[in-house]
């Protein structure tokens, strides 16, 4: 079966990373925006040209509302146009966290997104998805090829490069999982804050009982979003002895002012995966993306 990999500009140095990792041709999607915020988008085709049977759409989820658009409209075009399967890698999988109704009325969109995505794929590839009330991905998306990976021992690598004596500390008991994944790589010593969250940008953090002085600290999590938590974790870190405290995280959402909150409370380096494109990048996760995705490719 023919295969080839679609992408949009604004990812196109990730894309091609794995396009390359999978020995895959690679398009990008055409896109114009009208000034009404519609969007004209045009697939990769010459004239008379037929499309590939198989097509990869590479597509983070960041900042999701606009490109779940863009994903409604590129996969019914091409199933239109004659392709057969349809495989989503998008590092980033949004509307994980709202797993369910916390309030009547509310409305669960992990359920939502993930049937929708069903819907329009027949596989899809993300990396550490918001997931903690549902066991595994396909609860979430229902796909038998719904594959989730995990970087943290990516990012463990490049902490032990920079700090073999590093101590992972991870910002929220949420962040476990992830802490554990690193730790076991290098065996790091490791331990979880302690959480209350009283609005997007009001928490209150305890440390963990452990020993900080002139410990090069880590804070180690999924997703850096606001930035608040780190940065109280940091500041908390530092006043307790910490020699250094450094950030590493999958997902570099960063939103507003979070990088800059983060770098005054002290934090030295913040190194990120390429899932989502950001300064802090550091870590490629095309070979990991790569060895998911060929399995899936028929």
């Amino acid at each position: 079966m023919q295969s080839q990999l679609l992408y949009f500009d604004d990812e196109r140095a990730a894309a091609l990373r794995l396009a390359e990792a999978c020995g895959l041709t690679a398009a990008a999607i055409e896109r114009h925006r009208f000034p009404d915020d519609e969007l004209r988008l045009r697939l990769p085709l010459a004239d008379g040209e037929a499309i590939a049977e198989q097509l990869v759409i590479y597509r983070g989820l960041d900042h999701p509302n606009e490109k779940l658009v863009e994903l409604l409209l590129i996969a019914g075009e091409a199933r239109r146009l004659g392709a057969k399967r349809l495989i989503l890698v998008t590092p980033y999988l949004a509307y994980m966290r709202q797993d369910i109704a916390f309030n009547p009325g509310e409305v669960v969109s992990q359920r939502v997104i993930g049937q929708l995505l069903a819907g329009q794929f027949d596989g899809l590839i993300t990396v550490d998805p918001h997931l903690h009330r549902v066991a595994t991905l396909q609860e979430a998306v229902p796909l038998e090829d719904a594959v989730t990976l995990c970087a943290a021992p990516a990012l463990a690598r490049l902490v032990a490069e920079r700090h073999p004596d590093a101590l992972l500390i991870g910002p929220d008991a949420e962040a476990l999982q992830w802490i554990e994944a690193a730790a076991a790589e290098h065996g790091f010593a490791h331990g979880v804050c302690s959480k209350v969250r009283h609005g997007d940008h009001d928490v209150d953090i305890a440390l963990p009982s452990l020993e900080f002085v002139g410990r090069h600290v880590v804070l180690l999590d999924d997703v850096a979003s606001s930035g608040r938590t780190l940065a109280q974790a940091a500041r908390k870190l530092l006043a307790a002895g910490a020699a250094s405290v450094d950030v590493a995280v999958t997902h570099a959402l960063f939103a507003g002012d979070a990088l800059q909150v983060i770098r005054a409370a002290g934090v030295g380096h913040v190194w990120s995966t390429d899932c989502i494109a950001h300064e802090s990048n550091a870590v490629s996760m095309a070979a990991q993306l790569a060895e998911a995705l060929r399995p899936l490719l028929r």
